[in-house]
């Protein structure tokens, strides 16, 4: 009898498991990759603060926080300054286990940055709350994130390494095996990390894969952390910790499902009735998930659904969020009727580039590639930068080899400047430094990643009060507007199924 059809024949009989069997471990990611998934990261910091109490007593083991795009999206789009989120949330909830995670060395960049920079941000995650670490490559060259995870160590934080998950010829048992030691050996990490961003992990495939991994990390906790994508996540969940998996990636619905992690209240509640102990409390959970709907309905945000299962997925295997994108581009451009020729483009430009898995910044450079090929009628005619940088090996070690035609052909039709072999990059943070000799470490390190004025134009809206994503709501923001400019009297607006008033020199607002 397989995993599955035990717990079905559990579940079937309304039963469990005689007696009390292992804990399980809940890591959350509400407040990082849930909204990520289902809102484009544009959860607030206040929205956190809203909900600080119930996440702090809510028995989940860590929580999961920062990874580089809510440093990227908070400086760019929401104007808030990210350090200052990470401060609020560590100074409101002490006893918190907060965690990070770190990209490769190019963290919120897509080509990799100075060493000095790396070594900053870790000890800048430190230094600001952090005590839960992380890292993971796209290629899963753990040189690439190796220095990152032993200073994080070094410096006193308990630490995770990913291991990335992908379906491909070359992503087999044997190589999570060899990387799973690899990790170990240049790390010491506390814990293994099994990160299916591609929400591609099926029940199959992880009874092979969980206690292949298990064997030989000994001790060390490992986590699972897969996408809804697919719709298989919640049962591939039940499999792994079935086969000895110590901690669930999980969202509180209703940010969870869809391109997110399962929801944690129907993981919690299967794994109890399958005899786990899962120490968390439902109350907490509960008012968590009130407040999560509060705010879907006040900024009119999407909830969390579950999908169908999706085998198209398998082929392409990319985020959701670039199928959105590419879905609208090609509609702009008149093209919407080429889409499914996009995503067979997509899987082939992947299998071509030796199966890069398709996570940032792969899934960019792959899908970049194929609407190049599509558009200009000569595949690999014209070639992005990045992707001449990726089979020259700048981004680390390819997994198999690239067809040496087509390697000659990206190096002859990319850029004529991008050396064949890579050369250290030089030291960043003197020159940021002496650029800005009155910055703080902390926007220095922004201002190594995000060009232009963007870090000044965050910086400038924080020092004033903007709020550039309530302009979305054009009522709210004429509503303020209006009681801004006028110094006293009465403001009125009516609509068909509104009515609001304002009496300016007053207290009350009806």
């Amino acid at each position: 009898m397989t995993t599955s059809e035990t717990i079905a024949s559990v579940f079937s009989k309304g039963g469990r498991p005689a007696g009390s069997r292992r804990e399980i471990r809940v890591i959350d990611t509400t407040l990082r990759d849930a909204h990520q998934s289902l809102w484009a990261t544009r959860m607030r910091t206040e929205h956190m603060l809203s909900m600080l109490d119930d996440f702090q007593a809510g028995g989940f083991a860590q929580v999961d926080m920062m990874a580089p795009i809510q440093f990227d999206v908070s400086v760019r789009y929401l104007k808030e300054d990210p350090w200052e989120r990470v401060r609020l949330l560590h100074r409101h909830a002490p006893n918190t286990k907060f965690r990070a995670l770190i990209r490769s060395k190019n963290i919120a960049s897509f080509d990799f940055l100075a060493d000095d920079v790396i070594e900053g941000w870790v000890e800048r995650l430190y230094a600001n709350g952090f005590r839960v670490i992380g890292s993971f490559d796209g290629l899963n060259d753990m040189d690439n994130i190796a220095p990152g995870l032993r200073q994080a160590k070094r410096l006193g934080a308990s630490t995770f390494g990913a291991l990335s998950f992908c379906e491909s010829p070359v992503h087999t048992d044997q190589l999570y095996i060899d990387k799973a030691k690899e990790l170990i050996d240049k790390t010491d990490v506390d814990a293994i990390m099994l990160k299916d961003a591609g929400g591609l992990l099926t029940p199959e495939r992880i009874r092979t894969l969980v206690p292949a991994i298990k064997e030989v990390i000994g001790e060390r906790p490992l986590e699972i952390h897969s996408h809804c994508l697919t719709a298989l996540a919640p049962l591939v969940y039940l499999e792994a910790v079935e086969l000895g998996a110590d901690a669930l990636h999980t969202s509180i619905a209703p940010l969870a499902n869809g391109a997110g992690q399962p929801s944690t209240q129907r993981m919690v509640r299967d794994l109890r009735a399958l005899g786990y102990v899962v120490n968390v409390d439902d109350a907490r959970i509960d008012a968590i998930s009130k407040r999560l709907t509060e705010i879907a309905e006040d900024e009119d945000k999407p909830l969390g659904k579950p999908v169908e299962y999706d085998g198209l997925h398998y082929m392409h295997q990319l985020p959701g969020g670039m199928l959105s994108n590419f879905r609208s581009q090609l509609e702009t451009a008149g093209l919407s009727h080429r889409f499914d020729e996009l995503l067979h483009e997509v899987a082939r430009v992947r299998e071509e580039l030796a199966f890069p898995i398709m996570i940032t910044p792969f899934a960019q450079f792959v899908g970049t590639q194929a609407v190049m090929n599509m558009i200009s009628g000569e595949r690999y005619k014209v070639v992005p930068n990045e992707i001449k940088k990726y089979a020259l090996g700048y981004y680390g070690k390819l997994l198999a080899p690239i067809a040496p035609d087509l390697n000659a052909r990206i190096i002859a039709n990319g850029a004529s400047n991008i050396a064949l072999e890579s050369t250290a990059i030089p030291p960043m943070m003197p020159d940021l430094k002496a650029r800005y000799p009155n910055e703080n470490i902390d926007h220095l390190l922004l201002r190594a990643m995000f060009a232009g004025t963007q870090v000044d134009e965050m910086q400038k809206a924080v020092a004033a009060g903007d709020r550039p994503d309530e302009t979305s709501k054009p009522v709210l923001a004429l509503i303020k507007a209006l009681h801004q400019k006028k110094d006293a009297g009465r403001i009125a607006i009516k609509t068909a199924d509104l009515q609001i008033s304002l009496q300016k020199g007053a207290d009350n607002v009806a």
